[in-house]
Order: structure tokens, then sequence, then C-alpha cells
């Protein structure tokens, strides 16, 4: 898929991506209070974390992982000016917003942040607190590959404009359906997005989330796309 690069499913939407020189990168730190996620990546050590957006079911575990990041942690500028005011040492946040592009310090990756249709807020001590607009990340690495995570989202017609600009090799999109896309959905993505691989995220954590692989592999070939799927359990490397 990604050669030289790893990417783990942690459960739900968290994932552990290595780069082709061993660094990890974490993306949307949901660990101990993720039902899906293996308890030995529970007190995962990263070199990097990314944040498609402000959610518990994203964000929930980002108070103790910082504490074990040696590098930057990455999300919009409104989210990570929280953090920043919720106590994340300020050096390691790198506040930016759609459409910038920036490389992750000692990792050699580039990360630009596109769009996704979603919301984005934290419940914290009985209020909502709006947390900036929910994103996307390309990652480019350092052998050329470059891996799309949508984060949460619609299907969107300027999935065609990242295809366009930054032309990924691979997409992790979500499918369980109710919050984000479903399978159906999903499958018009990856059109859109021209890749040939795609690891399905968000589904099957919960009962309400009702989309499958399997479905997204169906509703694949309906449009006649030569896209492979892979999934596994949590805990998998899937590439």
């Amino acid at each position: 898929m990604l050669d030289g690069v790893k990417v783990t499913w942690l459960g739900h939407a968290t994932f552990l991506i290595e780069t082709p020189e061993g660094k990890k990168i974490l993306i949307d730190p949901w660990l101990a209070g993720n039902p899906s996620c293996p308890a030995e990546f529970h007190d995962v050590e990263v070199d990097a974390i990314l944040i498609t957006h402000g959610h518990g079911d994203h964000i929930g575990d980002v108070f103790t992982a910082h504490e074990r990041c040696a590098g930057p942690i990455v999300g919009i500028f409104d989210l990570t000016t929280w953090l920043g005011i919720k106590g994340v040492p300020s050096e390691k946040l790198v506040g930016m917003n759609k459409g910038g592009r920036t490389q992750l310090e000692g990792l050699d990756v580039e990360v630009v942040m596109t769009d996704a249709r979603h919301s984005s807020s934290f419940v914290d001590d009985g209020q909502v607190v709006y947390l900036g607009e929910a994103a996307g990340f390309v990652l480019r690495f350092s052998n050329g590959s470059s891996l799309y995570i949508a984060g949460d989202t619609s299907v969107f017609g300027d999935m065609a404009l990242i295809a366009r600009l930054e032309k990924p090799d691979a997409a992790i999109l979500p499918i369980g359906d109710l919050f984000t896309m479903d399978p159906k959905a999903a499958a018009v993505a990856a059109e859109l997005l021209g890749v040939k691989t795609v690891i399905p995220c968000h589904y099957g954590t919960f009962g309400l989330l009702t989309g499958t692989p399997d479905q997204l592999a169906t509703e694949l070939a309906a449009l006649n796309l030569d896209v492979a799927v892979l999934s596994g359990a949590p805990g998998s490397t899937l590439g």
C-alpha cells in the first residue's frame, strides 16, 4: 500500500502510523477510554500526535497521551489553543488551518490540513466548548507515498480537489454511518480521491455504527472500482 509505512488500527478512528524511518504518529488519541483499543496500546509512546477534531472519541486521552509524545501535537488552531489553556505544553502544540502545510520536526513527514464536513466540540465541566472546525490530513512520507486521513466527515465534492492537489495513494475513511459517511458514500469518496487502497474506520465500536468493510467492498465493486479494502481486528497492522 505505502511502501515502508505501517498503519495499525487501534479501534474506532485511532491509528498508529510508523514512518519508513521508524517514527510513530498517533492519530486521534482515544486509547484507554476506547472500548475497541487493545490494552497493550493504552500507554503507547509516540513521536507526534495528529488530531482531526475535538470530539471525545477522538481526543479522549490526549491529556495523558501528550506526556508520552516526544514531538509535535498538530490540530486546527482553535483546538490546539484550547489544549494549551488546559495544560498541554505550548512548545509541543502546532496549530494550523485548512490548506496549510507543515513539516513534522524530526520526522521527515509533510502534513497538509484538508477540509472535513463535521462538527467539533468538547464537553468541559458541563459546558460545550467550540473547538474550531473538523479537518482531515494528507501525510507525505520520505519515500514519496501519501496517505489521506479523512477524519469524521460526509462525502463532499471537493475531495476531487484533494486528489488533484495531493494525489494520495491510500485513504482512511469512516464508514459507520449516523455520524459520518456510510459505505455507499465512502465508495464515492474513494472514487473522487482516485485512491487504490482504503482503510475503513469509525465502525463497529457501538451498535449505532452499522457500516462494515464488506459493505464498503460491495459498494466499490458496484462502481467498478479496483480499490482494495484493508481491514482487520483492532490492533492489526493493515499496511
